[in-house]
C-alpha cells in the first residue's frame, strides 16, 4: 500500500514539473524578452523614443549617415546604445524605427528600402503640406499608410509614435507614465501584419505608454497630422473613446 502511495506521489510530482516546464515558452512572452531595435533617424522623435527603449533594457542602434556624430548621445546612454549606418541599423534590428522626416522618404527607399523586407518596421513619419509638397500631396490622396507601404513594399509595416510631439512623449514615457494619475498616455497604432502588432504593442508598453490597436494600416489617417485622432495626450479608454473603437 505504501508503494502505491509513493508511486502516485512521484507521478503527480512529475505531472506538475511537466506542466510547468510547458508553461515556461508563454511566460518568456509575457512581455519580459527584449529586442533589438535599430533607429533610422536620430533626432527629436528617434532620440527621444530610442532613448526610453534603452532605459528599458532594449540594445539600440541609433542610424546616421555620419555615425561618429552621434558619439556623445551613445557614450551618455551606456553599452545598450551604439551607433551605425542605417544598412548597419538594419541588419542590427529584430525590429527598425523609422524617424526621418517625411520629405526623405523616396530617397530612403531607394537606399534601404530593399533591405527592410520582412523586417518589423514601426514608421513614425508625417507628411506636411509647406515641407513635403507633391509628397503630402500623394498622402492626401492615397492615405499615409498606403504611402509609406509604397515606399517600403515587404516591410511588415506598422504606425506609430506619429500622434503627438516629441516633448510630449519625452515627459510622458516611462517614470513620467507610472507617475501619471489615471493611467498612462495612450499611443495609437495601426498595421497589417498581426506579428509586427504584437511586437508594436510591446515596444510602446516599454516605451511607457499604453498601445490602442486602430486597426490595420489604412486605418492610420484616423490619427494621421491633422486628423481628429492627433495630438491626444489622454489614457486608452479615452483615446479608444474619441476614435469610436469598441472598449
Amino acid at each position: 500500500m505504501r508503494s502505491d502511495r509513493t508511486t502516485r506521489r512521484a507521478a503527480l510530482t512529475l505531472a506538475a514539473g511537466l506542466s510547468l516546464v510547458a508553461a515556461l515558452p508563454a511566460l518568456a512572452q509575457d512581455g519580459a524578452k527584449k529586442i533589438r531595435i535599430g533607429v533610422i533617424g536620430a533626432g527629436n522623435i528617434g532620440g527621444t523614443i530610442g532613448t526610453l527603449w534603452v532605459k528599458d533594457g532594449h540594445e539600440v542602434m541609433f542610424a546616421s549617415r555620419h555615425p561618429e556624430a552621434l558619439a556623445t548621445m551613445v557614450s551618455e546612454l551606456g553599452p545598450k546604445a551604439k551607433a551605425g549606418t542605417p544598412e548597419e541599423a538594419i541588419a542590427f534590428g529584430d525590429a527598425v524605427f523609422i524617424a526621418v522626416p517625411y520629405k526623405a522618404y523616396p530617397d530612403l527607399a531607394k537606399e534601404i528600402g530593399p533591405s527592410l523586407k520582412g523586417k518589423i518596421v514601426l514608421d513614425a513619419g508625417n507628411a506636411t503640406q509647406k515641407r513635403d509638397g507633391a509628397l503630402y500631396d500623394e498622402v492626401q490622396a492615397s492615405g499615409i499608410g498606403a504611402i509609406s507601404a509604397k515606399y517600403f513594399p515587404g516591410a511588415k509595416l506598422v504606425r506609430a509614435f506619429n500622434a503627438a510631439n516629441y516633448k510630449v512623449f519625452a515627459k510622458e514615457g516611462a517614470e513620467g507614465g507610472k507617475a501619471r494619475a489615471g493611467g498612462r498616455m495612450a499611443i495609437p497604432i495601426a498595421g497589417d501584419d498581426p506579428e509586427a502588432l504584437k511586437v508594436a504593442e510591446g515596444l510602446v508598453r516599454d516605451a511607457g505608454f499604453d498601445p490602442v490597436v486602430v486597426g490595420p494600416l489604412k486605418d492610420a489617417d484616423k490619427f494621421a497630422m491633422g486628423s481628429p485622432g492627433f495630438g491626444h495626450d489622454v489614457t486608452a479608454p479615452e483615446l479608444r473613446e474619441k476614435l469610436g473603437l469598441a472598449k
